[in-house]
């Protein structure tokens, strides 16, 4: 499985960016899938994620409200559009995928595979 991450850049607080991910394989629907950031000097955290289905989604606290995951599974891609960023939205995001039987609900954690970041940077 690859996965392609794209879409991070530059923007102003207050705006708004949309980050995608394509994946390899031929069994992407039953793959549940991630978003997950990174700061120099601090862990990988969980921003979002979406189950095998797109049917159930979950968010950090700290973007919930303002982030919002999809998944396209005839495109084989996963989409993250985050509204009103702030700076501390700033970090490298990562995409992720975990490999299911096609049941299960999303999960912020014990993934499989990572794409390779994209940079998101926020100007105040």
């Amino acid at each position: 499985v690859q996965l392609q991450a794209s879409g991070g850049g530059l923007v102003q607080a207050g705006g708004s960016l949309t980050l995608s991910c394509a994946a390899s394989g031929r069994t992407f629907s039953s793959y549940a899938m991630g978003w997950f950031r990174q700061v120099p000097g601090k862990e990988r955290e969980f921003v979002a994620a979406v189950n095998w289905s797109g049917g159930s989604t979950g968010y950090a606290d700290s973007v919930k409200g303002r982030f919002t995951i999809s998944k396209d599974n005839a495109k084989k891609s996963v989409h993250l559009q985050m509204n009103s960023l702030k700076p501390e939205d700033a970090a490298v995001y990562y995409c992720a995928a975990k490999i299911t039987d096609y049941s299960g609900d999303y999960y912020s954690g014990g993934y499989d595979y990572w794409g390779q970041g994209t940079l998101v940077t926020v100007s105040s």
